[in-house]
């Protein structure tokens, strides 16, 4: 009764154009139900017949499906443009659903129940591209909405919007060709990852018998839909065989032949392994070979931390290593159908190497045998080759959209661990996470949006404009909800990065420009560097800055020797990214104090002894030729770590843009610089040697601290030294950004421990001149 009821609201407005007066008006879809709430109608009618069924009230079963029968014709009568294919499939379905229900057959009813919901979305799917196709947006809008969609996961295929594409083709902002292959795109692609879905579930045994053979009918019914462009590609002969292999293998679930499932689930995958409905575009698939690269190149980094001594350490990183490889799994199973027309044996290869390495991260997993960590890199670094050999040069470019994929899904598993309370665990996938940003998206961004990279920085650790980090919050164990919250923030930073990435400019101008700025930028911060070290170097100790400058000439021969190398192998020394400009600061941070405190000596030295025992120069420590070394070491690593970041910066700019265009913009950086230059050397030489010498102390103190804090802050970064947050009061972001003060203990210790370096290097030098200066007295008041 209650199902008649339903029918006579939803199908009112067709009645009441039947008792009035024709005028030549038909059925609309205004006039009727949308199409998608009869659909509803017409799954409820099935489940109720389920539920009666499995009550073992037939009498009722059968009444409620024959329900289904007026509701049919309802709706054909309401929707004449629904496509004879998908009618006769539907019917077909209610009939085999009539069948089954009047013999009791709840596996036939549920076969039947999936074979109608597809049938729907057939008709609808058709209809959908006819309305687009005849510039009929409101129909369209309609069908469109009685569709299927799939779960949202990291590893999601990347496929085109239909509700957007429909959206511009209205508004004027695309045309109907390319609507009509987005709507496409969209729908065939979500209808094949259902598919396979579907033929998971039937696969599992453990399931009741009646849900998998209702995923036996939607996977039979999402083929239909997919068959046209499975015959286009592969031939009319072998569409029919899947036709036969899926009609088999709803029968087997009717009958629960188990064997028959899975011979005929065997033969259906290795018919459709390499199809794919929705060609993927370049885009799509530069995007998919990024994402199945950084998953695979996470695998061997989570298995080596969770695994110790042949044993299970760390069950969170297993875990992980089996998220990233199911990722790569599903983006390679994306990339297979382009790539097995060229080199089918290799795509096998790669495959059974896919294969090989999850069954062992699933037995690990499951803590059934634990191969060695250094198989594990072993069969990793195998298939790694074969992809190299495998995928066109043309895909195996640096994709921002895959590094963002990459960050989202790493960043669950920072919540997952907070959420289970392994706050250990939460941090180290926090570091993976950000190295991926760092070797990533970061260089390209900072070339084009510096402010941006400013704040995901600051959100990925001791927080940004009065928003917390999330490392200062993992650091002191916040609730799931902070945690969830700041990572919210931090998603809002990196799609705003993912958007301007994706909108690069392109203009010839701004190209100039951003690199010029990048050169001036770090060019401007070596020439204070390099006034700081040089500017008491008068008199007698002038001779001192040629070795500086030597050391500078060579970091600036170094950074364009890297500039070209980063050229050839792009991905490997970004891969390397902070981790080297640490080594190469910790080198600067080391040579600076030996330096300072040389400078210290040596100035006091020869200032108030007047060079009367400027031939004991012996007294300061090594050899001249070994402080002249380190004077070059000091050049050299002071300004080459400024160089390598440009080096680094600019090789987004050449990516975009090519040598020619970014070479004009370095070569107008130069310039400025060099004027900045002349004038901070110029002005050196007008001050009088005390007060030169008092500048240069502040100078040396300032740059060393700075150093020592950005120092301490990228080893952080790159997990070589903890996170105590600093909470006796703020610190602005711009603080660490200017100043190398970053809110944690470790940093403002290590930058106090430097203070007291320098500032000890001046008391105890003034304490040495005052112990000669007395010993020089007393000698002298003795001879007299």
């Amino acid at each position: 009764m209650r199902l008649i009821l339903t029918t006579l609201i939803i199908l009112l407005p067709t009645i009441s154009l039947l008792l009035e007066p024709q005028t030549g008006t038909s059925v609309t879809v205004a006039q009727a139900a949308p199409p998608w709430e009869l659909k509803e109608v017409l799954d409820d009618a099935l489940f109720e017949g389920q539920k009666l069924l499995l009550r073992g009230d037939v009498d009722a079963a059968v009444g409620a499906v024959e329900e289904t029968v007026g509701l049919f014709a309802g709706f054909t009568s309401a929707y004449p443009s629904f496509s004879k294919e998908a009618r006769d499939a539907a019917e077909g379905a209610i009939g085999l659903a009539r069948d089954g229900t009047a013999q009791g057959n709840a596996n036939q009813l549920a076969v039947a129940k999936g074979q109608l919901h597809t049938a729907m979305l057939w008709g609808s799917y058709q209809a959908t591209l006819d309305a687009i196709q005849n510039s009929d947006f409101e129909p369209a809008r309609h069908w469109l909405l009685l569709r299927d969609f799939r779960p949202s996961t990291r590893f999601d295929r990347p496929g085109a919007d239909a509700t957007l594409a429909l959206t511009e083709l209205e508004s004027g902002h695309t045309d109907i060709g390319v609507a009509l292959a987005r709507v496409q795109a969209d729908l065939l692609d979500t209808y094949q990852g259902k598919l396979l879905e579907s033929l998971e579930k039937v696969s599992e045994s453990s399931q009741f018998f009646s849900r998998r053979s209702e995923s036996a009918g939607l996977a039979q019914g999402y083929w239909r839909i997919l068959v046209t462009s499975f015959a286009e590609q592969v031939g009319v002969e072998a569409a029919q065989n899947v036709d036969e292999q899926f009609e088999a293998l709803a029968n087997a679930t009717m009958t629960e032949d188990e064997p028959a499932i899975h011979r005929n689930i065997a033969t259906i995958r290795e018919h459709i392994q390499n199809f794919r409905a929705a060609q993927l575009s370049m885009d799509e698939l530069v995007r998919r070979t990024g994402q199945l690269i950084r998953y695979i190149s996470l695998v061997p980094i989570e298995y080596d931390r969770g695994v110790e001594g042949g044993e299970i350490f760390l069950a969170f990183e297993i875990q992980e290593a089996v998220t990233f490889m199911r990722g790569a799994q599903a983006a390679f199973a994306d990339l297979r159908p382009a790539l097995y027309a060229d080199n089918p044996e290799l795509v096998e290869t790669v495959q059974s190497q896919l294969d090989r390495i999850q069954h062992h991260l699933g037995q690990a997993n499951r803590q059934e045998a634990v191969i060695p960590v250094a198989e594990m890199k072993a069969q990793t670094n195998a298939l790694n080759d074969n992809l190299a050999t495998l995928i066109p040069e043309e895909w195996n470019q640096l994709d921002p959209d895959a590094d963002f994929d990459v960050i989202a899904a790493v960043l669950d598993q920072v919540e997952a661990a907070v959420d289970t309370g392994q706050y250990n665990m939460a941090e180290s996938a926090h570091l993976e996470a950000y190295a991926v940003f760092d070797f990533g998206p970061e260089p390209r961004l900072l070339a084009f949006a510096p402010e941006l990279v400013a704040r995901i920085d600051g959100l990925f650790w001791q927080g940004f404009n009065g928003e917390r980090g999330l490392a200062e919050a993992l650091a002191s164990k916040e609730s799931a909800k902070t945690i969830r919250d700041i990572r919210a923030n931090l998603d809002a930073s990196l799609t705003e990065a993912q958007r301007t990435l994706g909108d690069l400019p392109s203009a010839p101008g701004a190209i100039i420009t951003n690199a010029a700025i990048i050169v001036f930028r770090e060019g401007l911060e070596a020439v204070v560097i390099l006034a700081a070290l040089t500017a008491s170097f008068v008199g007698g100790m002038v001779h001192y800055r040629r070795y500086i400058g030597i050391g500078a000439l060579l970091a600036f021969v170094a950074t364009f020797a890297t500039g070209v190398a980063m050229q050839e192998l792009l991905s490997s020394f970004m891969r390397f990214g902070e981790r080297l400009e640490a080594v190469i600061s910790l080198v600067a941070i080391g040579v600076i104090l030996l330096i300072t405190n040389w400078f210290f000596h040596k100035a006091y030295w020869k200032d108030h002894m007047k060079g009367m025992h400027e031939q004991k120069s012996g007294i300061v420590k090594g050899s001249e030729a070994g402080r002249n070394l380190g004077l070059v070491m000091l050049g050299f690593t002071s300004i080459y770590r400024e160089g390598f970041e440009t080096a680094l910066f600019l090789q987004a700019l050449l990516l975009d843009a090519g040598p020619a265009i970014v070479l004009q913009g370095v070569a107008l950086g130069l310039v400025v610089v060099g004027a900045a230059g002349v004038a901070t050397f110029l002005l050196q030489r007008r001050l009088p040697f005390m007060k030169m010498f008092i500048l240069t102390a502040i100078l040396i103190g300032a740059v060393l601290l700075t150093m020592v804090g950005n120092t301490v802050h990228i080893m952080q970064k790159v997990g070589w030294m903890s996170i105590t947050p600093f909470r006796l009061f703020d610190i602005p972001y711009w603080m660490g950004l200017w100043l190398g003060l970053f809110p944690t203990w470790e940093g403002i210790g290590w930058q106090v421990a430097a203070a007291v370096f320098v500032i000890g290097s001046y008391y105890l030098a003034e304490a040495q001149t005052d112990r000669r200066r007395r010993q020089m007295q007393t000698a002298a008041a003795v001879q007299g």
